[in-house]
């Protein structure tokens, strides 16, 4: 039998592609230019959820709709952020982090500027739904990008640096917001995030673009994501519109709950059972995950919709100024911004319960303090609590997101950091709305038990009227005046009831602390430098 002589050249088998080595930290100046750069664009994007909050009157006033409806514009920011956040993990591994980074910052600035130019509120707030859409994944980029330019021995110091961008825009935001206006124009609150996004991007690809991130095809969870979208978006909207339309005795309310109760309900069965979900649901198996992502959320929601009531009050029935309340506002990061590096320090030698605890115990303390407030109240009175607020800020974060992605694998991280921020800032916008909302209906509350001391039969009464009677005023006007007062001080009442509710709620949530348990405090840390925010 012949042997068949072998081909001269056998065929080769495919080259493997070679495996993705991750580029060197940066040094020197491309280091520094390129922290700054990236923390311009965190910086841009967390004074966008705060520089709002103090102008939300001049801009309701603007486009002829109420204060509480004026939320909207932070509400729908807040929403379509947390639902674009999930996604970062799949549009980076698909387009590369460095170009999925600086087109999302060219993008938040095209939507600002559209923001500015918006000409109603619907207008106003659907281009705010676009610009949180596009800024969803700005800031874990941000920190990814960060971790990757400084060895791993700095890992720390690059987030302190980062973190300090996020602590010291909720102080400039107030600030900024009031002055500008008062001063220009409310739009400018969105177009100053134009020269300084062109800037950050610029820097940015010049820097970071050799040192792109590998790409690779992968599937989206399309039905997970639209089930996810009609869900919280049916949720939000229904807590928003339930206050103007009497809740549940109004259909559209109810069919809004429906259809959001329907659309969750097959969007956790979906990413139960899919192969590759857009939210990997069985992180909450883990304790300390669902534990730590619950009380980071719910003490979020209850901050964010305090500081979020806390204008609303001083500009309709405290006689401040934009600018005033600005200022009322700023110094929330003051301590935090002293006491943070003092918490990333000893984070790995102290039970983060303890810390977590202190902060609940802390905001509690600022809650009562503010729930105590009058209409006589002065403005260092009212300043007052804001100070302390900061140290509760700075025992807050960083424990609590220690505790929620200790002892997960490296690998689990990333999207443990995504959900649990999607949670977060989701509560956060709930926390707008059911704050306003609660604080509406306790107004009308205390309006209709105050007004049946306004009688004929009533001495103060009378005396008051003839007081603003011999000032000049006509019955009608004495009687306007009269029920101005009892609107001032019905909503402060309200507002102290929402105080104090929510300083209850944040003792309540200390139990729920220690149905964590304690991680490994060096590895834990770590994860939480990596996935804060």
């Amino acid at each position: 039998m012949a042997l068949v002589p072998a081909p001269a050249n056998p065929p080769q088998a495919a080259p493997k592609p070679a495996p993705y080595v991750a580029p060197p930290p940066l040094t020197g100046t491309a280091r520094i230019l390129g922290t700054l750069a990236l923390s311009a664009a965190t910086f841009m994007n967390v004074l966008d959820t705060s520089i709002a909050n103090v102008s939300l009157p001049a801009i309701a006033g603007d486009l002829g709709v109420s204060p509480n409806q004026g939320t909207w514009v932070i509400t729908s920011f807040a929403v379509s952020t947390a639902i674009a956040v999930p996604l970062t993990g799949w549009l980076s591994q698909r387009f590369g982090q460095v170009r999925l980074f600086v087109t999302s910052i060219m993008l938040f600035v095209l939507t600002s500027w559209l923001c500015g130019l918006a000409p109603n509120m619907g207008t106003l707030i659907f281009f705010r739904i676009l610009q949180g859409l596009v800024a969803g994944p700005m800031i874990p980029l941000s920190q990814a990008l960060l971790l990757s330019s400084y060895p791993k021995a700095l890992a720390g110091l690059a987030m302190a640096l980062w973190s300090m961008t996020t602590l010291v825009a909720p102080v400039i935001g107030p600030l900024l917001g009031g002055y500008i206006t008062d001063n220009i124009s409310w739009p400018w609150i969105f177009y100053i995030n134009i020269p300084v996004g062109f800037a950050a991007a610029f820097i940015t690809w010049r820097i970071f673009q050799n040192r792109e991130s590998p790409t690779r095809k992968l599937p989206i969870d399309s039905i997970g994501l639209a089930l996810l979208v009609v869900g919280v978006g049916s949720l939000q909207i229904m807590l928003d519109k339930g206050k103007e339309l009497d809740w549940f005795h109004s259909g559209e309310v109810i069919a809004l709950a429906i259809i959001a109760v329907v659309g969750l309900i097959a969007f956790v069965i979906w990413e139960l059972t899919e192969e590759h979900p857009v939210v990997d649901l069985t992180l909450f198996k883990r304790r300390n995950f669902w534990a730590g992502t619950l009380s980071l959320s719910i003490g979020y929601g209850l901050f964010f919709g305090n500081v979020v009531l806390l204008p609303l009050w001083l500009q309709q029935f405290m006689s401040y100024t934009a600018t005033q309340a600005g200022w009322v506002l700023a110094p929330v990061g003051l301590m935090a911004l002293l006491l943070s590096p003092v918490v990333g320090k000893t984070i790995s030698k102290v039970d983060p319960r303890r810390y977590a605890v202190f902060a609940f115990l802390v905001f509690a303390l600022v809650l009562w303090m503010r729930s105590r407030f009058s209409t006589q109240a002065d403005f260092e009175t009212i300043m007052i609590p804001t100070v302390i607020q900061g140290v509760a800020m700075a025992f807050f974060f960083i424990p609590l997101l220690t505790i929620t992605l200790s002892g997960l694998s490296p690998d689990r991280i990333a999207a443990a950091s995504g959900l649990s921020n999607f949670v977060r800032i989701t509560a956060g916008s709930f926390g707008t709305s059911i704050a306003t909302t609660v604080w509406e209906q306790r107004a009308a509350v205390h309006h209709a038990q105050l007004s049946e001391y306004v009688n004929q039969g009533s001495l103060a009464a009378n005396s008051a009227i003839d007081g603003l009677r011999s000032s000049g005023l006509g019955m009608q006007q004495a009687l306007a005046s009269i029920n101005r007062m009892v609107d001032q001080q019905s909503y402060t009442l309200a507002a102290n009831d929402v105080f104090y509710a929510s300083a209850v709620i944040f003792l309540m949530l200390i139990p729920v602390v220690y149905l964590t348990r304690p991680g490994k405090p060096d590895a834990a840390s770590g994860d939480a430098a990596a996935g804060a925010h």
